[in-house]
């Protein structure tokens, strides 16, 4: 295994933390280093009041950004999609400002009431104005930051493709079943710079993941753009089923079957990962091959 997958598998556990707490960071420090200019700019202000505003403001951001990470995944900005999803989000920056305003405000009214201090407030279509400016470039600088480590995910943990058929356009579905002499046998991966072929009947199991599908071949992970369902079409339906809504295996590759309560199971495979397989797929480990 090559540095750099060693380094991706010892990263996963700890991803879902490392993703908040760069977010985490990045506002803290907007936060006051923003709270600080303002101060120095008002001169006899307390400080208490730019950091209230920084903070609530900052807070509402880190609140917005996974609802914004997801409504990306739902239309999502590539090049073959970008006539259809760009004015999705161009309206979507608009939602964006006014959650952002709507909340940070009923903050601020929270706690200038509790200290009975009358929070000045300028005319909604100025301040909507001014923050709009502000959201729009957060709006795009959160997703160009969630976008560029989506790439750098994808060239470390590598993306694959059909190397027998044409390549599809960016957003097509793999709409039917080709005919068993002409499904792929191979596919073509690309990772961190290099290209080199994996057999299909080389992946042990495979997981939905968004708009990708995950292959699990020999102890490491390659994405395939397609959904689930779509590329299941390309496998041999002797060797691959569906055991679970978002997982697939090998037939083959299926070390032992482990009944759990409800009916569902738990699928050891040869390679020693456990996958998931609900009481509705389970007839079809069962089915003559």
């Amino acid at each position: 295994m090559s540095p750099a997958s060693t380094w991706f598998a010892r990263y996963q556990p700890w991803r879902r933390r490392a993703e908040a707490g760069f977010w985490v960071l990045v506002l803290t420090v907007q936060m006051l280093a923003n709270s600080i200019t303002t101060w120095i700019d008002l001169g006899n202000a307390p400080f208490w009041q730019p950091l209230l505003w920084e903070a609530s403001s900052n807070l509402v951001i880190g609140l917005l950004i996974p609802l914004l990470v997801a409504f990306e995944r739902r239309f999502p900005l590539r090049w073959g999609l970008l006539g259809r999803h760009l004015p999705l989000h161009l309206a979507g920056t608009l939602v964006f400002c006014l959650l952002h305003v709507l909340a940070m405000m009923g903050l601020r009214h929270l706690v200038y009431d509790a200290l009975d201090t009358p929070y000045p407030i300028g005319a909604w279509s100025r301040v909507f104005g001014y923050e709009y400016l502000k959201d729009l470039r957060s709006y795009v600088m959160i997703l160009a930051a969630v976008l560029s480590y989506r790439l750098l995910l994808l060239r470390l943990q590598g993306e694959a493709r059909m190397l027998d058929a044409p390549e599809p356009a960016p957003g097509a579905a793999l709409s039917a079943a080709p005919p068993a002499g002409e499904r792929p046998e191979r596919f073509l991966v690309r990772k961190l710079r290099k290209e080199f072929l994996i057999a299909a009947g080389d992946i042990a199991w495979l997981q939905a993941q968004g708009n990708y599908v995950g292959l699990h071949v020999n102890g490491h992970d390659y994405l395939l753009r397609s959904t689930l369902a779509d590329f299941l079409l390309q496998l041999d339906p002797a060797r691959f089923a569906r055991v679970h809504r978002s997982y697939a295996v090998n037939l083959d590759q299926v070390a032992e079957i482990e009944p759990l309560d409800g009916g569902d199971a738990k699928l050891r495979m040869k390679d020693g990962s456990l996958v998931p397989c609900s009481r509705r797929y389970r007839d079809a480990l069962g089915q003559p091959r």
